[in-house]
């Protein structure tokens, strides 16, 4: 069983269902493509290369929508299902009750007015995905406060637009987020971090040392398709075949296993 951590699927910016305006108080990423990825296009990409299924996170740029990803999961529910943004003063209770719908995903901010979430979203057993943006002292902060919460921290810590041992500056305040049973990473497209074309040599070193740390069961593989830098069965056969230290039953649980336990995905 191959499992894919997180792929975007979105929809163009038309009228009858804008995207939030670029600029100061709106949006602040861009799409990582000119064309919308689809979930029939995920599907596609997953069938040639072998994954049974994958974890649909909904991109910022459309906004809290997660329309597209909870109808692909309401089709495919044997392929897909959602980690879905969470509006700002969404109810949290029956959030897990919408069909696909495993848990949550935020981009970490200095807001205070999100400091209740946490404990609300761990006693309604509400599994989070969190981008620290570089805030690790308060993802540390978040996760030893609120040990019941389930977290899985996006793209093994990496920092955005940058590479090896830029994008890994925080690894070691990740690495002490291990002693806590609480949090997991995400194993998320490492190419997009590498300066090493192909070998990928540079960033494997830090996947080894999670992997040391967490253990199969607390590291998840995953793709971020929409912006992979190369084909899709490459980056499968890189953790399936060139990792010496990942085999039997570990490189099941990094490659899906692990992952369908910690969100509960039957």
């Amino acid at each position: 069983m191959i499992v894919d951590a997180q792929i975007h699927i979105w929809g163009e910016d038309r009228p009858d269902r804008p995207w939030p305006k670029a600029g100061a108080g709106g949006r602040t990423v861009q799409p990582q493509r000119a064309s919308p990825m689809s979930a029939a296009e995920a599907l596609a990409e997953m069938d040639a290369a072998g994954v049974d299924r994958a974890i649909l996170v909904p991109p910022s740029w459309e906004g809290d929508r997660n329309d597209l990803a909870l109808a692909a999961a309401a089709a495919h529910p044997d392929r897909f299902a959602v980690m879905g943004r969470l509006p700002k003063g969404a109810a949290l209770t029956g959030w897990r009750d919408q069909p696909g719908m495993l848990g949550a995903r935020i981009i970490l901010r200095n807001e205070t007015a999100i400091d209740a979430l946490w404990g609300e979203a761990a006693d309604a057993g509400i599994p989070m995905m969190i981008a620290p943006a570089g805030r690790m002292k308060l993802l540390a902060l978040i996760a030893r406060r609120n040990p019941a919460l389930r977290i899985i921290v996006d793209h093994m810590g990496a920092r955005v637009h940058q590479t090896g041992a830029r994008a890994f500056a925080d690894i070691d305040h990740l690495l002490a987020l291990a002693a806590l049973q609480n949090v997991a990473v995400k194993a998320t497209c490492l190419p997009a971090y590498s300066d090493s074309l192909n070998t990928w040599s540079d960033v494997t070193p830090y996947l080894r040392r999670l992997y040391d740390a967490f253990g199969a069961d607390r590291l998840f593989w995953g793709s971020d398709l929409s912006r992979l830098p190369c084909p899709y069965a490459e980056l499968i056969s890189f953790f399936r075949d060139r990792l010496p230290w990942l085999t039997g039953s570990d490189r099941d649980a990094v490659m899906g296993k692990a992952i369908l336990e910690w969100l509960d995905w039957q």
